[in-house]
């Protein structure tokens, strides 16, 4: 037998290596977001994604429905599935291709509604302070939430938390049957949000989650949409200027590189050695949306939850343009999936402590509600002093559900507590009025406190509001003439002893009457 030359063997071994990565890159492959086990968004058009052979005929199966389409040169493949029906049973999803051998076959597939769950830890905070490391997670009664978190008809796909400077096509992920076994891992507002929902409705729910610690609102937004606003493009001409400037110098000090964003609530530190990525930083504009977003888009969802803010950059600028960056991030989503204004609803920062909690980010959050289809859950009530992860999530989880029973699903219930209207000055007192009375404006506990009062000398001091009827009066007699009301205006409002609610037991959110400069002790500038 002769002996083949090791360069001969070497070059053989190669060549095969070659057919069969060929082989494997020309298989049908489905997109990120389609595994075994998912949600199937129902009663609308269903995307149906992937890669194949350019030119290879790939065939969808599912339910009653047989779609096919040929992939294109750059070997991209998409089928639109007819609305489907609800459908709590296990189903079989097959795709086939035309030169691929076997088909993919996905197993236990429901259909029901769709949730899209994103924004930064407080939206990763896992059900058990278990998962990686322990703390800060882990919900107030957690070892009675994962016993009882027996739900076959709820499932969450998860994905890597990943950054990049390009978009990428795929992001890992699988989707996970709600199980005592499964659900530590869970976002606990997603997995809240969907169990309620699931009691309501009765139908399975999948919750699409692509969340990153510490992130900022821009890192989840598209390079075009940030391009295309020139009041946000200095954040996406930020990241192009230090991603520049790396690759041309990945070693030097940052001393000598371009400034990056920071927080407002963290001073800007000496940094490490080396420079680092821009593009794996999560406070740089789009490299969130790259990593994980454009993976998972256009799988077909009913709406989007959104629980962000305690990290903004850019100093006071930065803050006083958060309203601004929300609301590019909604139009720019709404417009990428192609579903219209599809419902997207927000939680508002409880108090803490700290700069990053401050009333002016909650006033600039409140700003988005000018859009059609969003709405806040307030969570004025369950913040904690010390910790910017508060573990009392099941209202939290409670109010976004009723945002979307009330507003996404036409169910005659409350969703939202009092909402400041308008306020009259006269006779030495300020009339406040609302909205969302929710069957009458309620003092939780007692006596109403948080509210503060002003003339215009635009010195608050505390005031006394009484309930009237639907209204409130508020006054002070050390203020002759006022002319704004604040209430509940503070980093920590629950230390006010915040206690405005509505009937159906939903706080008020904070509110002010006037439009006074608010400067914030201890901001960090840009």
């Amino acid at each position: 037998m002769k002996n083949t030359p090791p360069h001969l063997s070497t070059l053989a071994t190669f060549s095969v290596w070659l057919l069969a990565a060929a082989a494997v890159q020309a298989d049908v492959k489905l997109a990120s977001p389609f595994t075994s086990h998912m949600v199937l968004q129902r009663e609308m058009k269903v995307p149906v994604w992937g890669t194949a052979e350019a030119g290879e005929q790939v065939t969808v199966e599912f339910a009653t429905q047989k779609v096919s389409a040929t992939a294109g040169a750059d070997g991209k493949w998409r089928v639109d599935l007819a609305p489907l029906a609800t459908a709590a049973d296990a189903q079989v999803f097959t795709v086939t291709g035309s030169k691929t051998a076997a088909p993919v076959k996905l197993d236990d597939v429901l259909v029901g509604e769709v949730w899209l769950a994103s924004g930064q830890s407080n939206m990763v905070f896992y059900v058990s302070k278990s998962v990686q490391g322990g703390a800060p997670y882990g919900l107030l009664n957690e070892e009675q939430e994962i016993a009882a978190a027996n739900y076959p008809k709820i499932r969450m796909f998860t994905g890597r938390d990943t950054k990049s400077y390009e978009p990428q096509a795929a992001v890992a992920g699988t989707w996970q049957v709600c199980s005592p076994e499964t659900v530590p891992g869970f976002s606990a507002v997603g997995y809240l949000f969907a169990r309620d929902l699931q009691r309501e409705l009765n139908v399975p729910v999948g919750i699409v989650t692509v969340a990153s610690g510490a992130s900022c609102a821009e890192a989840w937004i598209s390079r075009e949409a940030m391009a295309a606003d020139p009041a946000i493009k200095f954040m996406l001409d930020s990241i192009d200027e230090s991603e520049k400037y790396f690759r041309a110098a990945p070693a030097d000090r940052p001393a000598v590189a371009p400034v990056r964003p920071t927080p407002i609530n963290k001073p800007r530190a000496a940094g490490p050695a080396r420079l680092g990525d821009p593009a794996r930083d999560q406070h740089s504009a789009t490299v969130l949306f790259n990593g994980m977003v454009n993976a998972v888009i256009p799988y077909a969802i009913r709406g989007a939850l959104w629980y962000q803010g305690e990290s903004i950059c850019w100093g006071t600028p930065g803050l006083n343009l958060y309203g601004h960056v929300q609301m590019a991030l909604i139009k720019d989503w709404r417009a990428r999936w192609g579903e219209g204004d599809f419902p997207f609803y927000l939680v508002q920062l409880p108090g803490q402590q700290n700069i990053s909690n401050n009333p002016r980010i909650r006033e600039e959050q409140a700003a988005v509600l000018a859009l059609p289809h969003t709405g806040m859950a307030v969570t004025i009530d369950l913040g904690e002093a010390k910790n910017v992860h508060p573990h009392n999530k099941a209202p939290l989880g409670e109010r976004l559900t009723l945002l979307a029973l009330a507003n996404t699903y036409g169910k005659p219930v409350e969703f939202s507590g009092p909402v400041f209207s308008a306020a009259k000055f006269e006779g030495g007192a300020a009339r406040v009025t609302f909205t969302h009375l929710g069957g009458g404006l309620v003092a939780k506990g007692g006596v109403l406190k948080g509210f503060v009062i002003a003339g215009a000398d635009q010195k608050f001091v505390e005031a006394e509001a009484k309930i009237d009827g639907g209204t409130l009066v508020v006054s002070n007699p050390a203020v002759a003439a006022p002319v704004a009301v604040r209430y509940a205006w503070d980093n920590y409002p629950e230390g006010l002893g915040c206690n405005l609610t509505n009937a159906a037991g939903l706080p008020a959110g904070p509110f002010r009457t006037d439009k006074w400069e608010y400067p914030i002790a201890g901001l960090v500038e840009h």
